[in-house]
């Protein structure tokens, strides 16, 4: 997977616990003949959203500044050092 944030490790794992488990003991019938269609669509359905995204908003130079883009912790003590010891202006020591 690419660089994500917790929450979508929690969603994809929360939507398979429910397929997989709740589904699968509910009708087990039902889930033997759609899940693979499921997962077919789930994912035909992101790569959709990702082609209708682009030609709506990146080929008319629409810039939005979603919470997703950034690959940072916005957190100001994520560079800290760790190691016992070491002494860096604006971090706090062990």
């Amino acid at each position: 997977m690419p660089l994500t944030r917790s929450v979508n490790y929690l969603m994809c794992g929360g939507v398979g616990v429910w397929f997989n488990v709740y589904v699968y003991r509910v009708n087990k019938r039902w889930w033997a003949r759609y899940a693979y269609v499921m997962s077919a669509v789930i994912n035909a359905g992101i790569a959709f959203m990702a082609i209708v995204m682009y030609f709506a908003l990146q080929s008319y130079d629409v810039s939005i500044n979603w919470w997703g883009l950034d690959i940072d912790d916005h957190c100001t003590l994520a560079s800290c050092p760790t190691a016992l010891g070491l002494a860096v202006e604006g971090c706090p020591m062990h």
